[in-house]
């Protein structure tokens, strides 16, 4: 068996890829980072770290262009402001719709591409790190469980039926992603969550908020310091 992870170079991703790599064995594990057109290159960068410290293949691939239409708060060209508030908060005054750092069909034009590189590569299966917190109130609803079984069964036809996603944490919260991780000893001290691109995380995103509270309960410090 063969493995492609995608790897943001984050915490939900890294711990994917730490997981794979147990399952298969590192020489069986393809990483694929992939750039947006956000607005820091620090995630990609964590990512090349993460996939230099297991040792597994890297591979890079540019999907910039097909977001520009998009004001999405994460992408370099908006004119949004990413959020300083938890989710949860910003689920309140969204009518029902995702978050603002939502990308358009992101997960799906991910795993689409993956789906190609993979079959190339010789793989059998892709993995991603959705978990169920991001996926609550329809923050970010390709991280639902309703979309992986959807994209899996997709992707299973339309590989001919050579290829399946799976998305170990879909149903886990983050707090139990990092809890998987500790005990695979997931190099969280080389991962990067932050949506801004600063020398340190800014501690008030979204993504950031929700970090901290799941390294707050596994009772262990954030590496990163948050």
């Amino acid at each position: 068996m063969k493995a492609l992870v995608l790897s943001s170079g984050g915490v939900d991703s890294t711990t994917c890829l730490g997981l794979a790599i147990d399952k298969y064995g590192r020489d069986n594990v393809i990483a694929l980072a992939i750039t947006y057109g956000q607005k820091h290159t620090k995630e990609i960068e964590a990512a090349h770290a993460v996939a230099d410290y297991y040792g597994v293949e890297m591979l890079h691939l540019d999907l910039t262009t097909i977001f520009q239409y998009s004001d999405c708060s994460l992408l370099s060209h908006s004119t949004q402001d990413i959020p300083e508030e938890s989710y949860a908060e910003q689920l309140k005054h969204s009518d029902g719709k995702p978050v603002s750092t939502y990308v358009p069909f992101r997960n799906g034009l991910f795993l689409s591409c993956a789906t190609s590189i993979a079959l190339s590569k010789g793989c059998d299966v892709i993995y991603y790190g959705a978990h169920s917190d991001d996926a609550a109130g329809n923050a970010y609803p390709d991280c639902s469980e309703v979309f992986k079984n959807a994209m899996n069964q997709a992707i299973y036809e339309g590989s001919g039926r050579q290829l399946r996603v799976e998305a170990p944490f879909v149903s886990l919260t983050k707090a139990d992603v990092v809890h998987k991780g500790l005990e695979l000893k997931v190099p969280y001290h080389l991962t990067w969550s932050c949506y801004e691109g600063g020398d340190k995380p800014c501690g008030r995103c979204g993504t950031c908020i929700d970090r901290r509270k799941a390294f707050e309960a596994n009772g262990v410090p954030d590496p990163a310091g948050l």
